[in-house]
């Protein structure tokens, strides 16, 4: 009997090559998508059944590359829309293009590749799909005004094809996974200074994904690591908006605020 396979974007560092290890361990075959292909090399001599998918996934025609190999493979059981990226600064000094190139991938690449593994699943009525989002998607924040918002879009899209699966294939897990800050290799490359982050919001990034996980096999809709990010979370959720609002209008930065997570790979 095939092993089945699972999908994961920005699987070359961070939170994609923890999910990499962690799925290998539980049986799966991995295709792995991201930039680096010599990270993606590394993980398929330490891994056993890897297929590395080289891809820059803020790039329309490597989108539809990796969209087509999701849709035609009968095995696949599992996608997790890992990769992601920070931009920066204020919304109007930081480069447009790297905004777009942002939006590209927390948006239209999360949507064709799910699109492209869900054909199947449905079908099957078997699988599951982890998005990788945020803390930051539950509120806005100075200095990454796009990243909060796609964040933002990445759990009302996943709730609503939670909502969707329900009815069309109840047995097809739906997750968004909301991590706060966490340890991987974001703030290095956004060359920003962990230490403007207490030492007590940071996350292991093992401890994510076994989060992840977990929810996955209860499949629960949010998966929120930590209690003190879940507690945030609760608060934030019930404060009517202008309170909320308020509060972050409040918050004071006297600089532009780091960003919780990076896997682009």
């Amino acid at each position: 009997m095939p092993r089945p396979l699972a999908a994961i974007t920005g699987a070359s560092a961070g939170l994609g090559a923890v999910f990499a290890r962690k799925l290998s361990a539980r049986g799966y075959d991995l295709l792995l998508i991201a930039r680096r292909a010599d990270r993606l090399e590394q993980l398929a001599r330490e891994l056993p059944g890897v297929e590395p998918l080289p891809a820059d996934l803020t790039a329309p025609t490597d989108i539809e590359r990796a969209a087509e190999r999701l849709a035609g493979d009968p095995r696949l059981s599992l996608l997790v829309n890992n990769a992601g990226f920070g931009v920066p600064g204020g919304f109007l000094h930081s480069p447009i293009e790297e905004q777009a190139r942002m939006h590209r991938l927390h948006i239209d690449c999360v949507l064709r590749l799910t699109h492209a593994a869900l054909g199947g699943m449905v079908s099957r009525q078997a699988g599951g799909i982890i998005n990788v989002s945020s803390v930051a998607g539950f509120l806005r924040s100075r200095g990454s005004v796009g990243y909060c918002a796609t964040k933002s879009w990445m759990i009302a899209f996943t709730e609503g094809l939670y909502l969707e699966m329900r009815r069309a294939a109840p047995a097809v897990a739906v997750q968004a996974l909301c991590p706060g800050f966490t340890y991987t290799e974001f703030h290095d490359v956004a060359h920003l200074d962990r230490a403007t982050v207490a030492k007590w919001l940071w996350l292991d990034a093992e401890r994510v994904v076994d989060a992840s996980l977990a929810g996955l096999d209860r499949r629960k809709l949010f998966v929120v690591p930590g209690k003190r990010y879940q507690l945030v979370v609760a608060i934030l959720t019930k404060l009517p908006a202008s309170w909320r609002v308020a509060l972050e209008d409040w918050s004071p930065q006297r600089r532009d605020p780091p960003l919780p997570t990076d896997s682009r790979g």
